[in-house]
């Protein structure tokens, strides 16, 4: 049995070998497997977690690497499955530290990823994980709209749901709100910044972690409310703290740690990301974490 299966975004990230340049004149970058689920499944494997991820590929070079280099890093890679039409999309940012990082997808009209079906996985298998992670992303399009939605519901352990708000990723921005709603009511913990919770406008959430970067976090649970702080460093790449924070959440609360308690290692885990260039292959091990933490 698996411990943790991620749905969700998964792809190539090219990220610039010159920093403080603009894409138009970057002349050459350097390739990682990206997005929510590539991150957050590396994150959980180096922490020792038994972690699956539920998405697609392309049938393409990149597909390739991404299959491989995910089973290197000891993520079940069984519901990763291939398409055999959409190719695999390439992310491109932008690093200037310590708070720009702009992106550009390579999605439209369509991504192996958001063609995510049911019969991609073994949804018994997929059902009893201990803890199930999802995005808004995923319920951009169809058929990972309902696809995810229905794990979810299904679902028989924890379920995270992060908000993951991306704007350029959706066809109808106004959507958003009410898409998210239905995912939020199946979820025992939501993940988002102040940003993605606006844009959510979400109604009352049971249990919420609201992520305020350096600054911490702040965590409602059961009608309380308990800071968070968080730990500052030198950023060199602020994108993917966020997929380590939420992999070493999840991580904890597999332990048997308290939220509040998963959470405070969560942010740790992120400072770490966002000290470093990459974000899957920047994931902290559960001894670099451990080391932070002391």
């Amino acid at each position: 049995m698996i411990d943790a299966a991620v749905l969700g975004r998964v792809g190539v990230d090219l990220y610039p070998e010159q920093f403080e340049t603009p894409l138009s004149e970057v002349e050459t970058f350097r390739r990682y497997v990206g997005g929510f689920a590539g991150n957050v499944a590396t994150g959980l494997a180096r922490l020792g977690v038994d972690a699956a991820i539920v998405s697609r590929v392309g049938a393409d070079g990149h597909g390739v690497f991404i299959r491989r280099w995910l089973a290197e890093q000891g993520v079940d890679v069984r519901f990763l499955g291939v398409d055999p039409y959409w190719q695999t999309p390439p992310t491109f940012c932008e690093i200037w530290p310590p708070d720009r990082f702009p992106i550009t997808f390579y999605r439209k009209p369509t991504a192996p990823d958001w063609r995510l079906e049911t019969e991609d996985f073994d949804q018994e298998e997929v059902a009893d994980a201990r803890i199930l992670y999802a995005t808004a992303t995923a319920l951009a399009q169809s058929p990972s709209r309902e696809t995810t939605l229905g794990a979810l519901r299904a679902h028989r352990g924890v379920t995270i749901f992060d908000l993951d708000w991306r704007p350029d990723l959706w066809d109808d921005v106004a959507a958003f709100p009410a898409v998210v709603r239905d995912a939020v009511a199946a979820a025992d913990v939501v993940i988002g910044n102040e940003e993605e919770v606006a844009a959510a406008s979400l109604p009352e959430v049971a249990t919420l972690v609201l992520k305020r970067g350096e600054r911490g976090a702040t965590v409602f649970e059961d009608g309380q409310r308990t800071d968070v702080e968080g730990r500052a460093v030198t950023v060199l790449n602020g994108l993917g703290a966020g997929d380590a924070f939420a992999a070493a959440l999840g991580e904890s609360l597999l332990r048997g740690r308290s939220l509040v308690e998963a959470v405070r290692r969560g942010t740790i885990a992120g400072a770490i990301v966002a000290s470093r260039v990459a974000c899957s292959a920047a994931m902290p091990t559960a001894s670099e974490l451990q080391s932070a933490l002391d």
